[in-house]
């Protein structure tokens, strides 16, 4: 097989993986979210087993990525494609690692009744879940339009995470009794926004990938 071709069918497999590890990052956090609605455990456990599935990928990916390195002599560009990939890939770990952490902590709220209606939260996990998606269909298609637009919606997430804290906070002022559920749903919280900043990250090594620049040294 010419080595053009090679290269090409191996960074075919990275593709199809960062997808499928894409995937279960979508259906990790829709369920440690859909766990801390319902107060379903069940739920909350099945996240940890996505986790492992995308411990795994990977794996795969970074052992492929250093195939293509060590066998294909990549060129400058399919140098930049493959190293972005190896970085994607650590921001996309460490989303899943945060929502096995969500699912952990709504493990954790007992019978009592939520302090505060389940409404910012839902919807910051929903945009997060859009970026993730985003970012890695950025650098399947070489979008760069949609690499950089991740930034905005990162500002929509840290505004919702602003509205959380601020009611949380507001929420133990009044009450001190319910610090212990407001904690837990400020992590909650705090992870969420986490998410959105790797995100941000996946679309600064998109840019990276295509034009030889990361977008945080512009800043």
């Amino acid at each position: 097989m010419p080595m053009r071709a090679s290269y090409e069918l191996e960074l075919k497999q990275v593709y199809d993986n960062l997808i499928s590890m894409c995937r279960h990052i979508e259906i990790a956090i829709e369920k440690c979210t859909q766990a801390l609605v319902q107060r379903d455990n069940v739920i909350a456990a099945e996240v940890f087993k996505e986790d492992k599935l995308v411990d795994g990928l990977e794996h795969d990916i970074e052992q492929c990525c250093f195939k293509i390195l060590l066998m294909e002599h990549p060129v400058a560009g399919d140098f930049r494609e493959i190293t972005a990939a190896l970085k994607m890939i650590t921001d996309l770990e460490r989303i899943s690692d945060q929502a096995r952490n969500i699912a952990e902590i709504a493990m954790q709220f007992g019978d009592e009744k939520y302090i505060k209606k389940l409404e910012h939260i839902p919807q910051m996990a929903v945009l997060t879940i859009q970026m993730v998606k985003d970012g890695v269909l950025a650098y399947i298609n070489r979008d760069l339009a949609l690499a950089r637009s991740l930034e905005k919606a990162d500002d929509k997430v840290d505004e919702l995470f602003k509205v959380v804290m601020r009611d949380l906070t507001e929420l133990i002022r009044k009450d001190p009794a319910t610090a212990e559920q407001a904690i837990l749903f400020m992590m909650i919280t705090k992870y969420l926004e986490r998410i959105g900043d790797h995100a941000v990250n996946i679309g600064e090594w998109v840019e990276y990938a295509i034009t030889g620049s990361h977008g945080a040294e512009e800043s």
